[in-house]
């Protein structure tokens, strides 16, 4: 199967683009990827919600270019459309304010530029419809001159500035890829690593979950052996092997049974640890376990996930979870669940967030939230590190990251 069928949307390159109505992002989508994605019309508003769309941009690799309603929709409906295009810049590796050379470069346009470059968000600057720009070259040098900023200017019409742009977005591209490793960092090349794998009901049929696959494809990509055991069969995996593995992965549910069967000198860690380090601040998402101790009756928790699914009646975030804290500090705490790209409005009210993997969300995602609960003045944690702790082998847990970056 090629990468376009089995990348996941979470680790592709998220590119935007931004612009006021009928500014041509839908058209640019559609021009850059060589095919009909977005749709395209001269009625104002025709995007309404983000569009996703997974492509191989070549030669650099797959990504998901995301189409956005107009900054300037003055509809019913347009604060709640302007609200979820400002919320895609979360998720945002690379942008693309696109401008109507037409009617110029106005305040939409600058209030976005501010954002970009205070959160050096890296971006491109394209000017669309340059075919009805009189005296272009005279112009774009005085708004380039004016901005301090390079402007690529292009035309879906007569196909003019497409190659640039597509060059440009590839090199810009290339300059933010780094070799973020899910494990392979941590494993030398021919070592065992042993993946526990619970088949629960919550499990899906006939797959393994997001984390599991690709930390199997971590290991291949970096000529690491690794073997995928359920719980019960772990004894019986680790006595059959010659040698002891270099590391073994569990789930984060069963970490307490699992920890009972590993020996001491054997490292353990799970799925969820691995993931707040690839994707995340695990430096960050530790501290979050200091406000445990804090915790009083009466404090809101939040339980955030980016994803919904079908809950079983022992689910993760609304049951365990709630049960194993409350057993733990003594306390009778209240919990809120929210699911999806954003956190609810009231983050102020909560004493705690806890976290799921977000292997859903990409690393600028992942991030941004984590951000958004530090200048909130937000403890945060994720399952892993939490459940860790609250079966009392965190300590363990870490210990195979000891002389590696914790965040990066």
């Amino acid at each position: 199967m090629s990468s376009l069928q089995t990348t996941p949307r979470a680790n592709r390159l998220h590119i935007a683009l931004f612009g006021i109505t009928n500014a041509g992002k839908s058209s640019l989508i559609n021009a850059l990827t060589g095919q009909e994605i977005a749709l395209v019309s001269a009625i104002k508003g025709t995007t309404t919600d983000p569009v996703y769309k997974a492509m191989e941009l070549a030669p650099w690799g797959p990504v998901v270019f995301i189409d956005t309603a107009g900054l300037d929709d003055l509809s019913a409906l347009g604060k709640l459309r302007k609200k979820k295009t400002l919320e895609v810049l979360k998720k945002t590796d690379i942008a693309i304010l696109v401008c109507d050379a037409a009617v110029g470069f106005n305040e939409p346009e600058r209030d976005l530029l501010i954002y970009l470059q205070k959160k050096r968000l890296p971006f491109l600057v394209v000017f669309n419809k340059i075919e009805l720009l009189p005296q272009r070259e005279k112009s774009l040098a005085k708004i380039e001159k004016d901005l301090g900023i390079e402007i690529i200017a292009t035309s879906t019409v007569t196909k003019e500035g497409l190659i640039t742009l597509k060059e440009a977005l590839i090199k810009l591209a290339a300059s933010t890829k780094t070799e973020q490793k899910l494990i392979g960092d941590l494993i030398e090349p021919n070592e065992i690593v042993v993946l526990v794998v619970p088949l629960d009901e919550s499990a899906p049929q006939g797959r393994l979950i997001l984390p599991q696959q690709q930390t199997l494809r971590d290991l291949l990509d970096h000529q690491v052996i690794g073997i995928v055991t359920k719980p019960e069969q772990l004894k019986e995996v680790l006595l059959n092997l010659k040698k002891p593995p270099a590391l073994i992965i569990t789930d984060s549910q069963i970490f307490s049974e699992v920890g009972e069967v590993v020996p001491q000198d054997i490292p353990l860690t799970s799925f969820s640890i691995l993931f707040a380090r690839y994707k995340g601040d695990l430096s960050e998402l530790l501290k979050g376990v200091e406000a445990i101790q804090n915790l009083k009756d009466g404090d809101k928790i939040l339980i955030a996930e980016a994803c919904t699914h079908h809950r079983q009646a022992d689910d993760i975030g609304t049951v365990k979870i709630p049960h194993w804290l409350q057993q733990k500090t003594g306390k009778k705490l209240q919990f809120e669940l929210s699911s999806g790209y954003s956190f609810p409005e009231n983050l102020p009210e909560f004493a705690l967030i806890i976290h799921c993997a977000g292997c859903m969300l990409n690393r600028q995602a992942m991030l941004q939230r984590i951000n958004q609960a530090k200048e909130a003045g937000m403890p945060i944690v994720n399952y892993g590190v939490l459940i860790a702790y609250l079966h009392g082998i965190l300590e363990r847990a870490l210990e195979p990251f000891q002389g590696n970056t914790l965040s990066s």
